[in-house]
Formats: C-alpha cells, structure tokens, sequence
C-alpha cells in the first residue's frame, strides 16, 4: 500500500511551480478550548496564496468544526473507537484524495499516532506535531515517540516549552521549533463597557468584583480550587465586598456535573456562574476584574494571553510556560499548583487594589502586542512549513541529481 500511495503522489516539486502548499490539521474534535480556538485563528489567518488549510477531526467536529465548515474543508468521524486499526487506512486515503503537502497534528494522544503513521503510509512530503501542553493528558507517550524518525518537526509553542520536548520528552533539538501562541489584539482589546454589559446579563451587583477564567470543562483544568477559592475568600472576608466576588466560567465539558456538585456543596450559590460555550469571548473577557487560571499543567495557554491582551491581569498556577506570560508583579501573580490559599491571597490582593490591577493588565497587554500577536503565530507557521517543504524539494532533487550522473557514468 505504501509503494502505491507513493506513486501516484503529486510530485514534491510542485511548490517549485507556484502552488500553494494544502496543510491538513489532525486533531481529535474541536470544542470550545485554546487549542482548539488556536487552530481557528491561525486557519483563518493563513495567506491561501501560500498555505491552503484545512482539519480532519478523528472524532465528531465540535461547536468550532461545526462554526468554519462553511470557510474551510472540515472532516470528520474516522475513529470509531480508541482501538479502531481501520483509522489508518481512512486517513491515508483522505491525504492521497486531498493531495495534502503538509500534516500538522495538534496535542498529543491518538491524532498524534494515526495522523503521522498515515501520512507516511500516504507519502505527505512534510508531517509535523504540534504540541500544546507539558503533562497528562497529553504526554507524547512510547508509541507517539517511537514515531520521531517520521517526523520533520515539533512546534512547541514557548521557549521552555520548547526545552522540556528535548530534554524531557527527547525529540531531536534540530527537529523542535517554538512558534509562540498568538491572539488577535484587535478583537481582544481593554473595554470600560464590558464589566456593565457582563454584570447586567448575569444580575450582579455594580459594586460586585468578578473573576473568571476560560477553559473546556476537563480535569486538568482542576475547576474545582477556583471553587475553593471562591469559598476561602468568602469565608476569610465575610463583611468586606470580597464576599460578593462573583466567578464565571466560561467553557464546556466532561465535568461540568462534578464542578456544580462542588459549588453546591460549597454553598457558592449564585456567585458561580457556568456559561457554557460562548462566542463572545472578548467581551466577556474585557468584563472580568482578574482572570485566574487554575491548571494542572498547560504549555502557554491562549486564554491568558487574551485576557492581558483585554488588559486583565492575571493569577495562574506555576506551571508549563505560564511564567513567560504571567510576569509575577507586573503582569499579575503566579502560585504553587493547587494551593488554594496562595491563590486566594493573590485573587484577593487585586481586588483589594483596583488601581495596581489596572496597571498590570496595561502591561500584559504591552507583553502581548509585543511577544504574542496573531499574525507573528501565523507567520511562524508559514515560514515553518514552507522551510521544511523547500528543503525535502532540495533533498529529492539532490537525491535525483546524485542518481541521473551514476546513470549517464555507468557503461
């Protein structure tokens, strides 16, 4: 199957002619998550003169594969289950039908596996990994490292991101590229109306702080110190208006039963808020008084950079890459993963000084612009992929060249 996939391949010459490169994206599903929200702005974008993209989700589209299918191809439903061999020969097959150049699969797991094995078996000139995270879930694994050989290169997505592949997960350094992760700075942008409109559409009292973060609803998320958070500034300033700090959630996932049983059980009542999936992001981001990030692990999530982009200071867990974001006092405040009353006091500190917490979120989002925009990601990418097709192009006709002079010398 390999030999004949690879015959009847569109020449790896092509992009000499002119043609833009077809990049296909491999990713499980696509809900409402940074990665996720990462993928749909770098598509969109893309200079089609030179990368035409498009997404294969192994599993169902999801509310953002559902929202671009009208603006780029979108295809769906080819793993049946996590022990589904037939995965292969469908994706390889799509890749030879769809004449992609370039393969990007974004996180870890089974996209990571399937999506490189098929596009050697289908002879893509370029296969790529994507990674966004530094830990379970998304740990590389044995069988996804055995694939390493296959693999033109690893995009990591900040500077420590980028050392810990190498030193922990042990991709070649030649092979590890670090693209920083992008938001678009004129949708996120400071807003002196946000906070009135958010109030206004969950009920809140204008003298109310909010705090709130966005992520999808899972486990490494660890949802559950926001809530007891929550719980120990409220009961540690029962007559001050911490008390009646409202939380917002905005994401959707596995655990959202689990986290409203907590808020129940924590007695947060009303002042919880799960939002579920919105599209309005940047509005209700530019609405928050401190965005907190409770994470188990994460690399350089978009979420914080497009709360600082909104001018929103922010409180984070330590981990992964968030320092080069999250810049302890001047960009908000970082804490030990999973201490709650580390987290509570630097929620509480903000709030309690409005005027410093201005002055951080003015410079996250200098940070921002500076270190973090959208078109700098999508150029990363261009040049990345463009780079690593050129040099194969340069390689075969090397290879071609080496082959046509021992031919014409042989008698």
């Amino acid at each position: 199957m390999l030999h004949r996939f690879q015959q009847i391949y569109r020449p790896v010459s092509a992009r000499r002619q002119g043609v833009p490169l077809r990049c296909m994206f491999v990713i499980t599903s696509m809900p409402v998550g940074g990665a996720e929200t990462l993928l749909v702005n770098l598509m969109r974008r893309m200079n089609p003169a030179n990368v035409i993209p498009e997404v294969v989700c192994l599993k169902e589209a999801g509310p953002l594969g559902d929202q671009i299918a009208s603006e780029f191809k979108v295809h769906t439903n080819l793993l049946a289950g996590k022990y589904d061999p037939r995965v292969l020969p469908r994706l390889a097959h799509l890749m030879h039908r769809r004449g992609v150049d370039v393969i990007v699969t974004v996180g870890a797991g089974d996209k990571m596996f399937w999506g490189r094995l098929a596009a050697k078996l289908a002879g893509v000139p370029v296969i790529t990994s994507a990674l966004h995270s530094t830990g379970w879930p998304d740990g590389v694994g044995r069988l996804n490292r055995q694939l390493t050989g296959i693999t033109d290169g690893f995009i990591a997505v900040a500077d420590s991101h980028g050392e810990f592949m190498t030193s922990f997960e042990g991709f070649p350094a030649e092979k590890v590229h670090v693209i920083r992760n992008g938001v678009d700075c004129e949708r996120f942008v400071p807003s002196s109306t946000a906070g009135q409109s958010l109030r206004q559409e969950l009920d809140i009292p204008a003298e109310a702080p909010i705090v709130g973060l966005v992520a999808a609803l899972r486990s490494e998320k660890n949802h559950t110190m926001l809530l007891e958070t929550a719980a120990l500034i409220r009961d540690q300033n029962p007559h001050s208006r911490l008390a009646q700090t409202h939380w917002v959630l905005i994401g959707d996932g596995p655990e959202r039963a689990g986290i409203e049983k907590r808020r129940d059980e924590l007695k947060l009542g009303n002042h919880v808020h799960l939002l579920g999936t919105r599209h309005d992001t940047p509005k209700l981001v530019a609405g928050l008084d401190v965005f907190a990030l409770t994470s188990l692990n994460e690399a350089s999530p978009v979420s914080i950079l497009e709360a600082l982009a909104c001018g929103v200071p922010v409180v984070a867990t330590d981990v992964g890459s968030i320092s080069e974001s999250v810049l302890e006092g001047r960009t908000g405040h970082l804490v030990a993963s999973e201490d709650v009353p580390a987290m509570a006091h630097a929620v509480s500190s903000l709030l309690g000084d409005p005027t410093s917490a201005r002055q951080m979120g003015q410079i996250g989002r200098q940070h921002v612009l500076a270190t973090g925009s959208l078109d700098s990601m999508v150029r990363g990418y261009e040049s990345l992929v463009t780079a690593l097709y050129d040099a194969k192009v340069d390689r075969v006709n090397a290879k071609s060249a080496a082959v046509a002079k021992v031919s014409s010398e042989t008698p």
